[in-house]
């Protein structure tokens, strides 16, 4: 049998993230336009240093866009969700690594060769961004798990691709609340780990079947909450932002 080793250590990783409430809270800027995406910025009135730019916004404005967000100061998260053949995977890390993303994400269902050619990739170069694997995505359920073949609940899959991860070398890990304390039982305090799905409460839970507030996710052991649509589609997203930054101070 294989024997799975622990996740690596955060303190030693590239890009590393101080313990400030800043540091722990990246807005998911789902904007179809770079326009839109920076108009949600200048809203932000400087409370947030990390901006998520996904597939949809990244297929329409690029590295352009990233360059942007790092001239103005910020710290990227490129949520690309990486999966296919293990060299195709590692010639994407290649060709992102100096576009100046802190993080960036793939998938750990693409399983051990696509994730030991991942890490290797970015090893070989000092600039790339630190890389999160992505377990079970939040929209997912155990239902939808069984629909696409995984008789298996949506935590039992989160701990065995996590480990997964940790055995090809990848430096942290996407989950949701639901995992991080079993994660954190299993694994630790030194994965880190990005949780999405993040509801403030009175918000709408909308397509996302496991979430959490700021401040169950941080007590859990979060150590990164991505927030997108409570803060993009308020009236006053600086405010907002702030109320959360404050939720996490008060729980980190």
């Amino acid at each position: 049998m294989t024997t799975i080793a622990p996740l690596k250590d955060d303190s030693a990783l590239r890009h590393d993230l101080g313990d400030a409430p800043e540091e722990k809270l990246a807005v998911a800027l789902d904007f179809q336009t770079a326009r839109e995406a920076l108009d949600l910025v200048d809203r932000l009135e400087g409370s947030c240093r990390w901006m998520k730019v996904g597939l949809e916004l990244y297929c329409a404005s690029g590295n352009a866009l990233i360059e942007t967000l790092r001239n103005r100061g910020l710290e990227v998260f490129l949520d690309l969700k990486l999966h296919d053949i293990p060299n195709t995977v590692a010639g994407a890390i290649r060709s992102v690594a100096n576009v100046g993303a802190g993080l960036l994400t793939l998938h750990a269902g693409g399983g051990e060769a696509m994730l030991r050619a991942a890490a290797k990739a970015a090893t070989e170069n000092p600039s790339s961004p630190r890389l999160l694997a992505v377990t079970v995505l939040t929209s997912m359920d155990a239902v939808q798990m069984q629909g696409v073949g995984l008789d298996v609940t949506p935590a039992q899959q989160v701990l065995r691709l996590a480990r997964l991860a940790g055995e090809c070398g990848i430096e942290g890990l996407v989950c949701s609340s639901e995992e991080t304390t079993s994660l954190r039982h299993e694994l630790g305090r030194k994965p880190f780990l990005v949780v999405p799905g993040i509801r403030p409460s009175g918000s709408e839970a909308g397509d996302q079947k496991r979430i959490a507030t700021p401040a169950d996710a941080i007590a859990r052991g979060a150590s990164m909450l991505v927030v997108g649509r409570p803060i993009t589609q308020s009236r006053s997203p600086g405010d907002t932002a702030r109320a959360i930054l404050a939720e996490i101070a008060g729980k980190g």
